[in-house]
């Protein structure tokens, strides 16, 4: 299979494509800086890298580089610096789900290509009943007002979930919601639930980012799991 990964030098980003890489993918990551990823990358004979900005690249680079992609998988974030978060692109992860899956559209593949979201615990799946506290609701407000990037993540979802929907013939999509993100070094057991299972913003979980990646390239590979979760946004907690 072929994968197309955004955001492949970011934290989630490059152990995504690891997961892939031991599961014999073929990747192409995108990135803005090679020199951040592992020297063992740069002469794997299954990754290709492309060093670009993915806004910066023309409709007609997004759509050679979707081409033959059975799915996409996006690990994009705003960096945690003043520039980071109120700088520009302040959309950068909806705009590149949009143009992504235009780019996917245009190719007109024979069969859906799958679009691997990474998003939030803090954002909720409009199609469930997901019930917040009050206390909650006057964060998340906060949040909007005072973080362009929760706002990014909440549109980039809400994309996909109603301008793609659930019978596009073309693209399928789920969107993975972790919880509080933490560095460890080896995968271990998670749960999968399809709503939050605690408050996000008063009784955070947390969970691995290398278990975040493993569950992602799972989903590409494993067609049960997909067929379980397309369509919808999982919340992925440590066990």
């Amino acid at each position: 299979m072929t994968i197309l990964v955004v955001g492949a030098s970011g934290a989630t980003g490059k152990l995504l494509v690891e997961q892939l890489l031991d599961q014999r993918h073929v990747v192409r990551a995108i990135v803005r800086s090679p020199e951040k990823l592992p020297e063992s990358w740069k002469e794997h004979q299954n990754l290709e890298i492309i060093k670009a900005s993915v806004l910066e690249l023309t409709d007609k680079q997004l759509t050679e580089y979707v081409a033959n992609c059975q799915a996409i998988a996006s690990c994009l974030g705003h960096n945690l610096t003043w520039k980071g978060i109120y700088g520009q692109p302040r959309r950068l992860v909806t705009e590149a789900a949009q143009r992504l899956c235009k780019a996917v559209k245009s190719n007109h593949p024979e069969k859906p290509v799958k679009y691997v979201l990474m998003n939030t615990t803090g954002n909720r799946n409009r199609d469930l009943d997901e019930p917040i506290s009050f206390g909650q609701k006057i964060v998340m407000g906060l949040l909007r007002l005072l973080l362009p990037p929760h706002v990014d993540n909440e549109k980039a979802a809400e994309f996909l979930r109603t301008g793609i929907g659930q019978n596009d013939p073309v693209i399928e999509w789920v969107a993975v919601r972790p919880d509080g993100l933490i560095d460890e070094n080896e995968v271990s057991e998670y749960e999968i639930h399809a709503s939050p299972t605690r408050s996000a913003i008063f009784d955070a979980g947390k969970i691995s980012r290398i278990n975040v990646g493993h569950f992602m390239a799972r989903l590409i590979s494993d067609h049960a799991l997909w067929s379980e979760w397309k369509g919808q946004m999982p919340v992925i907690y440590g066990k």
